[in-house]
């Protein structure tokens, strides 16, 4: 018994395609948030522009 579950172990410690995986979701995760932070950034920005372009638009 204790042999199968050695050998068990041995052989998850040596398949990587489940670290394959993780490392997919970490890249995944740090595109998504990186790409949230920047796409906020440049809303703000945005807003503030047609902010501005609305004042200037609208002065008599």
């Amino acid at each position: 018994m204790s042999k199968a579950i050695r050998s068990l172990f041995i052989r998850l410690r040596r398949d990587e395609r489940g670290a394959t995986l993780v490392e997919y979701g970490i890249a995944l995760f740090i595109a998504i948030a990186v790409g949230g932070t920047l796409l906020t950034g440049l809303g703000g920005t945005t807003n503030t522009n047609f902010n501005d372009a609305n004042t200037a638009a609208t002065r008599p």
